[in-house]
């Protein structure tokens, strides 16, 4: 079969600079999925925004030739020689793209429905009643349960999983040969990352088209792939079936991708008695409920419970880990475990500084006793681009902390800034330059720098590791697990990947609609789960091996309505069943 998308020889560069991709050449057939493999900078998403042209403006096509096979025994079609103009008909009718961040793809000011059927506006001659037809039919095709509420609504009223699922929408309407698919779940929650990932497959198998996906992530690869090209700063560095490169990868490169995914241990750690633990914090009948408008004056309020009845501790120098999808009320947690969230009448959350002392109640802080405490407690947020002040450079941004505070001389705070740096494993001359001189892992070096600043013995990491790549993913942990052991720091460690919770986590809590569903050491958890969302969390893990697929049957069950879960698990509206302790430190929240 004649490939219908063929990159040959691409080189592309910027200026005077060597180029960012370089020599790479590849095809992909009607029916087949292509990935490419890199992590961030290796040229993987250039190289098919090529095929677009959708290169940046500065950008030069040095040397290369992209065809796209003709349809219904028309000659090939050579894009580099196409006018504008005749692009615009083969961007969203012959190629589509869906793009790693919806949020940024998707126009604030536009409604949902009205940005996907412009595709059909666009390039099919059909009446408008009918684009809204295909439209809600494609809604529906994607998983939308209220199709006429998706096309009604604006992108900021969607969850992440949502929009990405629009993106889908808006790139699969047009009934495209060829799909580009960049990092399409990189930020989505595990089940649904799975779900995603096997509506693309489904939709290829409909349409028979052929598809691209652009991804570092190897278990991705091997749920999804028939051909594999590797590539690392613009070359590449192998190229094969997806059975040969996963299960007998040549290239160091390669060898070196696969070595850094995070494994779930395979021995069980002995545990602590509950009695024997020292907790440096202790969340008790946690609940948070938030109160919202009405969507007009005579719309009732709706009242939303975030949070309900938390119960558990985080030991002095050990990490918990709470996992969960989006809307799981782990990152709120998290914010009244900061301060950040007052919890509800009756719930109690008390900090010990130091073992044996008195435990403070960060229910009753006034202003004072709030910044004392906030010297003792700092976060690592998930997004190292944004938590970083552009305009700052590093050096100021490191010392504000112990400015605020009024911590130290001004000389004192430098020193203090350039020993942090060297702890995270960057030089003091980092300390003049601005964030947008680093890469993201180093990004993330900086944030954990800054949170270090104050000396604090507790820290919050929400989702730390979510937007690296895996290799870099593998170092920050790695960071984080010293820090931990060398300063006796304990963790609250927010994530929806569970492969990074079995690296660093001593227990884990999973959350699902605001409640604890199952609690215990990951071994056990990942190894014996009795819970229907846990066995779903894990089942969505993908991993780099194409003998261990997804299984999609056990995903849809967990993570479906908690109403539609067996019986001994089920739980609508208020009545909940207990967490039950089913075993040592294991509790499942179930019906005895």
């Amino acid at each position: 079969m004649t490939a219908l998308l063929t990159v040959e020889n691409l080189t592309i560069g910027f200026g005077d600079a060597a180029p960012v991709v370089n020599d790479v050449s590849f095809s992909v057939r009607r029916g087949e999925t292509l990935a490419l493999v890199g992590e961030s900078g290796s040229g993987k998403t250039l190289s098919c925004r090529a095929a677009l042209r959708i290169l940046p403006g500065a950008a030069q096509m040095r040397s290369g030739k992209i065809t796209l096979a003709g349809r219904e025994g028309a000659t090939d079609v050579d894009l580099m020689s196409m006018s504008e103009r005749q692009m615009c008909n083969v961007r969203g009718e012959r190629i589509s793209m869906i793009f790693q961040e919806p949020m940024r793809s998707l126009s604030p000011l536009h409604r949902i429905g009205n940005q996907v059927s412009e595709v059909l506006r666009l390039h099919k001659k059909i009446s408008k009643a009918e684009r809204v037809k295909r439209v809600m039919a494609m809604f529906e095709r994607v998983g939308f349960k209220d199709p006429q509420r998706i096309f009604d609504s604006y992108p900021f009223e969607l969850s992440g999983g949502m929009r990405q699922r629009a993106m889908i929408a808006m790139a699969m309407v047009g009934r495209p040969d060829v799909l580009i698919a960049d990092e399409p779940t990189t930020a989505l929650d595990v089940t649904t990352q799975a779900q995603v990932l096997g509506l693309i497959k489904d939709l290829q198998a409909e349409y028979g088209m052929a598809v691209v996906l652009v991804t570092h992530d190897l278990g991705v690869v091997a749920n999804m792939a028939d051909s594999v090209v590797v590539m690392n700063r613009g070359r590449v560095m192998e190229a094969g079936p997806a059975p040969l490169i996963l299960n007998d990868p040549k290239h160091g490169y390669t060898r070196d991708l696969m070595a850094a995914a995070p494994e779930i241990p395979a021995t069980i750690p002995a545990s602590k008695r509950e009695e024997d633990r020292d907790y440096i914090l202790e969340m008790r009948d946690v609940s948070k409920t938030y109160v919202l408008k009405g969507s007009s004056a005579w719309k009732p309020k709706s009242v939303i419970q975030a949070v309900r009845g938390v119960n558990f501790g985080v030991e002095r120098g050990k990490t918990l880990a709470v996992v969960g999808e989006s809307g799981s009320g782990k990152t709120t947690t998290a914010q009244m475990a900061l301060g950040a969230e007052v919890a509800d009448a009756g719930s109690s959350i008390l900090f010990r500084a130091e073992t044996g002392g008195e435990a403070v109640n960060l229910q009753g802080l006034d202003k004072a006793e709030r910044l004392a405490f906030q010297r003792k407690a700092q976060m690592v947020f998930q997004d190292p681009y944004s938590t970083l002040n552009p305009r700052m450079r590093v050096k100021e941004a490191l010392v504000e902390p112990m400015e605020i505070h009024g911590v130290g001389s001004v000389s004192d705070r430098i020193e203090r800034a350039a020993e942090m740096l060297r702890w995270v494993g960057l030089g003091e001359n980092m300390l003049t330059r601005y964030p947008h001189a680093f890469s993201g892992g180093q990004r993330q070096r900086l944030s954990i720098a800054r949170a270090l600043m104050l000396g604090p013995t507790f820290l919050v990491c929400d989702e730390p590791t979510s937007a690296l790549d895996v290799s870099v993913q593998e170092q920050v942990l790695q960071l984080l697990e010293d820090i931990r052991d060398r300063l006796n720091l304990s963790y609250l460690f927010i994530s929806h990947d569970l492969a990074v919770v079995a690296r660093i986590a001593d227990e884990v809590a999973v959350m699902r609609s605001g409640l604890v569903v199952e609690q215990g050491p990951p071994a056990v958890l990942f190894h014996d789960p009795q819970h229907p969302y846990t066995k779903a969390l894990i089942a969505a893990q993908p991993e780099p091996d194409i003998n261990r697929p997804i299984d999609l049957n056990i995903v849809s069950q967990g993570a479906g309505e908690p109403s539609s879960w067996p019986d001994a698990f089920r739980f609508d509206g208020l009545e909940v069943p207990p967490l039950t302790e089913t075993g040592p430190n294991h509790k499942v929240r179930c019906y005895v």
